[in-house]
Formats: C-alpha cells, structure tokens, sequence
C-alpha cells in the first residue's frame, strides 16, 4: 500500500480522455445520455454467450471500431484502439516520444478466443494480453514497451495509479492509460457459476440489490506532469491493498478498502470533509455493496453522495475505473452528479448517502473506488 505524492513531486494533470461505450463514442456523448438517464443495459438473447436471456450493455453484434487492415485486430483489441485514438486527437501530446508510457487495463482481455480455437502455443501467445498491448503500441507507434495491469476488476482504477507513480518519479512526462473488456461466454459462464448476475437492471446499494449486470466498454485517461496542463483537473492520490479473504467473496468488514480510502486522502492531504462526492464501484451484488458501505462508513465519508454507475454502463470489468472515473471527471466540470439509476430505497441507509436523483454541486474533488475477485480494492481521488 505505497504511496503516490511526496513531497516535491510533479502533479499529474488529466489531459484528455475517451469513453467508447454503447452509449456513445466520446466522452460528451457518453455524459449525455447519462443526464437524460438513458442506460446502455438491456435484455438480450444470445446463444453464443448465454443459453438464458440476459441483462447487459452490449455493443451490437456486427460493429466494427477501426477499419480493417491486415493486422486482424480482435474486437477487444479494436475498442482499444478507437478509445486510444480519440483521447489523444488534439490532446498535444506525442506517443513517438520516449517520456510517453501506454499502460492497458483489462480484466480478460481476448479470453473468448478459447472457445472456438483448438489450443495451440500460437493461440497461446495470441490470447496474452502482452501480445495486445504490443500490437496496440505498434499501432500508435509508441517507442516504449507497454505496461500491462490486469488485477480482477480494480484494473483500470490500478492503471491510473500506476501511471502516477511512474510520473511522480519522472520516469515518464506523458501516460496514456486505456482499459477495455468485452463480454464473452466464457465470462458470462463464470458470473452465472457464482449467482452473481441480477435477472433484472441491477440496483446498486438498494435494498433489493440481487447481482450485477456485465458491460462492454472501453476508457482513456491521458495523463501528464507538463505544466502547460495546470489548469486542468489533477488526480491528488491513490492506493491499493488487499483483504485476502476468498477468491471471490469480499471482506465483510471493508476495513481493507478502508485503508486504501485512508493512505489515498493521506497522499492527497485530505480530510474526509475535503471529499464532495463518491463514484463508487457499486456492482449491486449484495456483499460487494455491503463491504463497500462499510468501508465508507469506517472512512468518515458517510455523509458524502455517492453514486455507482453500474446501472448505465453494467459491470464492463477492467474498463469500469476509467469509464466511471471519467464520468467524475465531468461531473467536476459540469457542476453535476449522475444520480444511481436503479437505486429507490438505501441497503444501509446510515452508512452510505446514495445519490438517487442528480444533484447539482460545484465539487472541488472525488474519491472513486473499485474491489474485486481476490480481495483486491483500489482508491484515487480526482481534483481541481
């Protein structure tokens, strides 16, 4: 649970981002729908990933995200790509540079070829997500080998904490953090093994909460020391940690995300009071969203609004920090708190303040947190 700022490090500015979601290829597209309250999560029937009818936001079957060329780019590998590319138009800043580091983010990566694929040692290098992140790389042309992060669904939350400790020790000027996922049989397969799935739109934090929905997405944050971008909001501190409690059931106490919630204000010289609102991870399992509640509560942050996003984008995986980060980002921007749609009455009303409707606040900073499959938890606060 190391730190990211000590004293007389750079800042680390966010210079540009991307969503590319169902709803939307850019940013402002994305905060668009989510001001009119229109979510990406629908029900589907689709064979090839479930034998049942099930509920996610999905991309539609035949898109394509980048043009065709003789590289053969999987669909995970093209939503990288686009999200990539959009972010970094007009955003100043040079991928040809050797100060520029690309860090990917993703839970399963390119997990699905598994199923139609006979497993050779080709396949298995195919399937790497090193293999990705380099083809990726090549693509833009970046000169520096690629970082990979894939830690369970606290992936994207950990690529911008990673990229801030590599700018805050000068190793890089320039960080471009891209996470992506996309949903399969083989994960869907995995979900439905735990019970973890809603046979409905999840509600995050409500009291009927019963299993998340699973989403398809991809998100860049470009990050950056340059004082050129000063003005521009600034990520103030992060940590991660552990509760190592079981390989999918999250500690009930939430003392270990509290810690990290802890060493992030630390770094950040916060109080609790210096935290306006939450973007939560919020998946509307019912152990997720208990632990989560506790560990706000242990934090001090109880009266703080929070929201999950999950009802609009569903559980994308190892895109979800950036995605949901983002959004925060533009809340700060635009003055306005997406409210949790699915949400109506509070699990545990004394421990969290759940955002039900949108609420107009000029916030200075949020804290966004993220847990997942294996005790893992994440938290990074964004400010002004």
């Amino acid at each position: 649970m190391s730190n990211i700022n000590e004293v007389n490090e750079p800042e680390v500015f966010v210079v540009a981002d991307n969503i590319l979601s169902p709803l939307g290829k850019t940013t402002a597209e994305n905060f668009a729908k989510l001001r009119e309250n229109i979510s990406g999560v629908k029900q589907h029937t689709d064979l090839a990933i479930s034998p049942l009818p099930f509920f996610a936001s999905l991309f539609d079957k035949d898109e394509q995200f980048v043009k065709a060329d003789e590289h053969n780019y999987t669909k995970f590998e093209q939503l990288l790509i686009a999200s990539i590319a959009d972010a970094l138009n007009g955003s100043g800043v040079d991928v040809r540079d050797k100060k520029t580091v690309l860090i990917i983010s993703s839970t399963k990566g390119n997990i699905s070829l598994l199923e139609d694929e006979a497993i050779t040692d080709e396949l298995k290098e195919r399937i790497s997500l090193s293999t990705s992140a380099k083809l990726v790389a090549e693509h833009f042309g970046f000169q520096k080998q690629p970082i990979v992060v894939s830690n369970a669904c606290i992936s994207g939350v950990l690529g911008v904490v990673t990229a801030t400790r590599l700018l805050c020790s000068n190793q890089y000027e320039n960080a471009v953090v891209a996470g992506a996922d996309v949903i399969s049989k083989f994960i869907m397969s995995g979900f439905q093994s735990f019970q973890a799935l809603s046979a409905g739109p999840c509600k995050p934090f409500d009291k009927d909460h019963d299993g998340l929905n699973l989403g398809e997405g991809a998100g860049t944050i470009i990050l950056s020391t340059n004082h050129k971008y000063a003005q521009n909001i600034k990520v103030k501190g992060g940590s991660v940690s552990n509760d190592a409690n079981h390989i999918s059931g999250p500690s009930r106490t939430g003392q270990e995300l509290a810690n990290a919630i802890k060493n992030a204000l630390q770094e950040a010289n916060f109080a609790p009071t210096d935290i306006d609102f939450i973007s939560a991870h919020g998946t509307a399992t019912v152990y997720n969203d208990e632990m989560e509640a506790n560990a706000i509560a242990i934090s001090g942050l109880q009266k703080a609004p929070v929201n999950s996003l999950k009802g609009f984008y569903g559980h994308t995986l190892g895109a979800a920090g950036l995605i949901e980060s983002i959004i925060s980002i533009q809340s700060l921007k635009q003055a306005l708190i997406i409210p949790t749609i699915g949400f109506t009455e509070a699990a545990d009303p004394e421990k969290v303040n759940i955002c039900a409707a949108p609420i107009r606040l000029k916030a200075n900073n949020f804290l966004k947190t993220a847990s997942g499959f294996g005790g893992c938890n994440a938290a990074v606060i964004f400010g002004k």
